[in-house]
């Protein structure tokens, strides 16, 4: 015997589709899908604008990876910015979190992850060869790059991936390689720590 279907295709797309977003389970987006659906026309709408404008008018920045509507970045075409600091970070959500800090003014670079063997991400995938490559670039330009600052997450992953990179660091001579001061939680995402604690991370950071 068939079973009825409860509901409608367009609303199970959309189920379906939301319950792709990490953090959304089939509940959560079930309390999505009907929110929206209850809504005026113009909330579902404006949501569908803004991803389509999302998708047609963002990139990555060219030199450090990180998410932007502009060719390079504002923060890399920023002439007062401390060309001879890189901060290197895993996403681009961790950017924000310590431009938010107020306590730094070098450049970035986004990895777009971290090193997980477990989930079949080595450092190929990352953009760890780039880093070493801007780096090369900067010195054949003649603005060698003083200090590096590995602000990957203090959790396994981001230790495994900061120190890939440490190693990696080692063909450069003169270049500093630091390390956020424990001043964040062990286990926790650089993207929710406060300002505060992201300002003395980055005031305290280490040698490494």
């Amino acid at each position: 015997m068939a079973t009825t279907q409860t509901l409608p295709p367009s609303v199970t797309r959309l189920v379906d589709a939301l319950s792709q977003l990490p953090g959304i389970g089939p509940k959560s987006a079930s309390r999505l899908a009907y929110f929206l659906l209850r809504s005026p026309a113009e909330t579902a709408n404006g949501l569908a604008d803004a991803l389509r404008e999302l998708k047609a008018r963002t990139r990555l920045c060219s030199v450090c990876f990180n998410i932007t509507e502009s060719e390079p970045c504002p923060v890399c075409s920023d002439e007062a910015r401390d060309r001879s600091l890189i901060c290197v970070v895993e996403e681009p959500l961790d950017v924000a979190a310590i431009e938010r800090s107020r306590g730094y003014r070098g450049l970035y670079h986004v990895l777009h992850g971290v090193i997980s063997p477990i989930n079949g991400i080595g450092p190929d995938d990352l953009k760890i060869n780039e880093l070493l490559t801007r780096i090369r670039r900067s010195e054949l330009a003649g603005q060698n790059v003083g200090e590096i600052i590995l602000a990957t997450n203090p959790t396994v992953e981001g230790e495994m991936t900061a120190s890939y990179v440490q190693r990696k660091l080692g063909d450069f001579k003169g270049v500093r390689v630091t390390r956020l001061a424990r001043g964040l939680p062990v286990g926790g995402d650089l993207e929710y720590a406060d300002e505060v604690t992201l300002s003395r991370a980055l005031e305290g950071r280490q040698t490494m």
